[in-house]
């Protein structure tokens, strides 16, 4: 679910310019043209599919698929969050984890623990049910999070070899699958990543002054989904160019206060 951490915040799925969440790469049919240019992030609650927001971005296990095609009806694009870089030991296929790639707990959420991401061959049999099951749900995308565990203290001695190598990973488990997908966080890697994924999503770039580090998207042509939780509106609108930028409570319920549109 969303989370902060300093240095770097950490939490969040795809507006791609080639079309509202699109896999830019070709690898998705195009998503229908949405009527808002903004985003919605809810990870708790039942999902207020009322809201105006051209993409919405919702939990996997906890969304239903009736859910996924009531939006998708209203030409909304829906992205799945999956946590792919640690366990919950509440979702339903924890079971399926092997313990040997359990590490330490993250700070300020109970319940998860890193994995350990330089083996990838071990994890992948997990992750890929999880990306069928997004798929087999009717989502257009996918977000994975915690997808910077070598910049963290995960019990591992990751590299970020090992990360840029799980990452691309995921980006191709997506893609097989006719998703996109976006990179969560790992702002250090962007340069990298930039080319295997389809759009950014970041929380409190504007708090952390880091959203420069987020350009390479950008000049990409591809979107970058952006949070704030204790900023002002005031204090990052008119966001950045190629920016969607929102306020949520750090909880991600339903409130959501999107920039306002320019005028004129």
């Amino acid at each position: 679910m969303g989370r902060v951490r300093a240095p770097r915040a950490v939490v969040a799925a795809v507006i791609a310019a080639c079309g509202l969440l699109a896999a830019c790469g070709g690898a998705a049919a195009a998503a229908p043209q949405a009527p808002a240019a903004t985003w919605q992030y809810q990870l708790q609650g039942t999902v207020d599919t009322s809201v105006d927001a051209g993409t919405f971005d919702v939990d996997l296990f906890d969304t239903p698929a009736q859910t996924v095609a009531d939006l998708k009806a209203k030409g909304r694009t829906v992205i799945c969050y999956l946590n792919a870089g640690a366990s919950e030991d509440w979702r339903p296929d924890f079971g399926a984890l092997p313990k040997e790639l359990l590490g330490k707990p993250l700070d300020d959420w109970p319940g998860e623990r890193w994995l350990d991401i330089s083996r990838p061959d071990a994890l992948r049999p997990f992750l890929a049910a999880r990306f069928d099951l997004c798929k087999q749900k009717g989502f257009d995308g996918v977000e994975p999070d915690n997808v910077d565990g070598y910049a963290n203290k995960t019990g591992f001695a990751l590299t970020a070899d090992d990360q840029l190598a799980y990452n691309t990973m995921l980006a191709q488990l997506a893609h097989d699958r006719g998703l996109t997908v976006g990179l969560k966080n790992d702002l250090d890697q962007v340069e990298d990543l930039v080319g295997p994924f389809d759009f950014a999503v970041n929380e409190q770039c504007a708090q952390y002054r880091e959203c420069d580090a987020l350009r390479p998207f950008v000049d990409a042509g591809k979107p970058v989904l952006h949070v704030e939780y204790t900023l002002a509106l005031s204090a990052f609108c008119p966001p950045p160019r190629g920016f969607l930028s929102i306020r949520k409570p750090l909880r991600l319920t339903a409130e959501v206060q999107p920039c306002p549109s320019p005028r004129g």
